[in-house]
């Protein structure tokens, strides 16, 4: 079909479904300048953004979205009339919004659709130059939280900002008779001004990126919807998905200060910040005063100041990756933890301690959803799976090597933890929730008790969790806007693509990676509602050289007759079925399984022969590819009465066994034999 790998890329190149090109443009600094200019502020830098308009329809006229897709805000309830939250036009804030674009006569009536933002730097390679990227992603908060989880299209690239950094070149420097080169650019990027700058860059950027949206979000656009209807749609800027780093440059504020409040210390939450008093106090105090009393960079305006109803410091919304698991559990409780056990003993027990520790964790058994740890926890790095992994089995672990206290702190945190990360919430939750954080805040202190923290919790992720109840209330379940949504957005936006190409330009590749990713999957959606994408290459090839007619309906037996000439096994009993594919849900069983001695149930059966003739079927099993091998003249092959055991579970009363005898009312549902 193709003559070279040219001509698969140019057949990509030609689609014209879900053609999302990128454009460029430059950003310099343009503040007051002199002779001695340092390199940043001569430099110009280059972003990369795609129509975000085109964007946000190619998201509400996909047709693979109408299952999962909200055309207005909710309140959802259980059958006990209580308020659930689960996805996003669930929360408060979108029926807020919903109603302030209800009150516009020029907006009334409109659909509400909130764009969701993500920006997080990545690294793809640390050896070989230690190359960054810092991608922007964009969703719709229309589109429910699975869809933003699944490795599905609802999460795409809009932008790649600049990285901006002094001038690579180094000075040398005579001291004596040596020289020590010395890097200019960390020199420069050390100076206020250049942090400013790089700040300021980045509000810039998102502010041009989002330029496309901003004539939708006072006037209607039409669009085209899921379900095929046209409706006049209202954008919105929505929550922001980021890190605490980057938090601190979107909210402009001072670093270990909150982003959603006032908060000093950050051991209790303060004076929320909202967007028309912070532009109030920038009016009316000095700079020293905004900095050191309230945490406000006064250099730095926020992208959302530029957009209608926009608010940064409400649209900011909870972490569970980087805030609950990497955050507080694996770098503030688990280091804690070992911290204590290195300071309480001596060097060589506190190694021992820790090696039990990891010795606990090694021998969890194989359980369905436990993650086994062989090595313990002895990790150079940690994912977020890692950790999330490490949280179900780490209780028993620590239970007998540290206080008890340490112990019940992990417990309460834990409690909360997976309450926050439930698929929906009542106020019920909410208020368990609540009683675990308080538990949590009272018991942490056992660490300052114990020595291994010297001062008070005075800690931007852990005082992040005191937010997270109002955040779900505003914006639903937090684990459709969680980082690791970004995360996990990189490996195919950006690291492979980047791996795939041979590192000269290398973005330019990766943008048009990005374009024919978008196209495939374009097409493979609309082929797929077209039921182009039925059947198989090979039978479309027996089609076409007339071996079998082409009646646009493929015979199902004929489809996995070839699938299987395809595989090339016979492994599988039984063939597919054509339709929908689902997800495969496993349930444990409610009772235990009950095991009995074959005897016993021989007895039960009125089956004398049972133990013989069950011998006999395992040696059918083991020895079905050779043919030669007669049971009757190999009894001592049989396999012995020792490996025969019989797992029973309660059903519905078998009328006939498999060994052709009735077994008098007795349930024998799901007889397993295992040897």
């Amino acid at each position: 079909m193709y003559t070279s790998m040219k001509d698969v890329v140019d057949t990509i190149d030609n689609i014209t479904l879900g053609d999302l090109p990128w454009s460029s443009f430059n950003v310099r600094y343009t503040g007051p300048t002199n002779e001695d200019l340092p390199s940043w502020m001569r430099q110009i830098y280059t972003v990369h953004m795609r129509d975000t308009l085109a964007v946000q329809a190619n998201f509400l006229k996909n047709e693979d979205f109408a299952a999962a897709f909200d055309y207005a805000p909710f309140r959802a309830y259980t059958p006990q009339g209580a308020r659930r939250w689960s996805n996003l036009m669930s929360g408060n804030w979108a029926w807020k919004q919903a109603e302030t674009i209800a009150q516009d006569p020029n907006t009334h009536g409109s659909m509400f659709c909130p764009v969701i933002l993500g920006s997080d730097k990545t690294t793809v390679s640390v050896a070989t130059g230690h190359r960054e990227f810092h991608p922007v992603y964009m969703s719709s908060g229309n589109l429910h939280n699975s869809m933003r989880c699944g490795h599905c299209d609802a999460v795409v690239p809009v932008a790649f900002l600049a990285i901006p950094k002094g001038k690579s070149f180094v000075q040398i420097l005579r001291v004596s008779f040596h020289i020590y080169p010395i890097a200019a650019s960390r020199e420069q990027e050390d100076t206020d001004a250049f942090r400013t700058f790089r700040k300021q860059i980045y509000h810039a950027s998102l502010t041009r990126i989002l330029e496309p949206l901003r004539h939708g979000m006072t006037t209607p656009h039409v669009m085209l919807c899921p379900d095929g209807h046209f409706r006049r749609a209202i954008f919105e800027v929505g929550p922001f998905i980021a890190d605490y780093p980057e938090q601190v440059v979107l909210a402009g504020i001072v670093s270990r200060w909150c982003p959603k409040c006032f908060a000093k210390d950050l051991t209790t939450c303060g004076h929320p910040c909202f967007r028309a008093f912070t532009e109030h106090l920038l009016l009316i105090e000095e700079d020293e005063v905004l900095w050191d009393g309230f945490g406000i960079d006064p250099d730095i305006t926020p992208f959302t100041s530029n957009f209608p109803r926009a608010d940064i410091c409400e649209l900011l919304s909870p972490d569970l990756l980087h805030q609950l698991i990497k955050g507080t559990f694996k770098d503030h409780i688990i280091k804690w933890i070992e911290g204590y056990i290195f300071k309480t003993y001596t060097l060589t027990l506190a190694k021992q301690l820790m090696d039990d520790i990891d010795w606990r964790i090694a021998i969890v058994p194989n359980f369905p959803g436990l993650r086994r740890f062989p090595e313990g926890r002895r990790f150079k790095q940690w994912t977020g799976n890692d950790s999330k992994a490490l949280m179900k089995v780490i209780i028993p672990t620590i239970v007998g090597r540290v206080p008890d206290d340490m112990v019940r702190c992990l417990v309460s945190f834990m409690d909360f933890c997976y309450l926050a990360r439930r698929p929906s919430h009542t106020l019920e939750d909410f208020e368990q929730m609540q009683n675990y954080l308080d538990r949590f805040h009272q018991l942490r202190a056992v660490f300052i008790t114990h020595g291994v923290r010297s001062d008070d919790f005075s800690l931007p992720r852990q005082h992040a969790l005191s937010h997270y109840i109002p955040s779900i209330k505003l914006f639903g379940l937090p684990n459709g806007l969680c980082s690791s949504i970004t995360e996990s957005k990189h490996i195919t936006a950006v690291k492979k693509p980047w791996r795939a190409s041979n590192r000269n330009h290398s973005l330019k590749k990766i943008l048009n990676t990005n374009v024919r990713m978008s196209k495939i999957s374009a097409a493979r959606i609309d082929f797929g509602h077209r039921s182009m994408l039925n059947g198989d290459v090979l039978t479309a090839a027996r089609i076409e050289i007339g071996d079998i007619e082409d009646d646009h309906e493929v015979p199902v037996e004929v489809i996995y007759e070839q699938r299987h000439l395809m595989q090339g096994d016979d492994e599988d009993d039984v063939a597919g079925e054509d339709g929908p594919e689902f997800d495969v849900v496993t349930k444990l069983a409610i009772k235990p399984v009950r095991s009995i001695g074959l005897a016993t149930m021989a007895d039960e059966m009125n089956c004398p022969h049972l133990i013989e003739l069950c011998r006999r079927f395992l040696f059918g099993q083991i020895y079905d590819d050779n043919p030669e091998l007669n049971p009757d003249n190999c009894s001592r092959r049989l396999p012995p009465y020792s490996m025969l055991q019989v797992s029973l579970q309660g059903g519905e009363e078998c009328t006939e066994s498999s060994f052709g005898v009735r077994t008098r009312g007795k349930e024998y549902m799901n007889v397993m034999i295992l040897y």
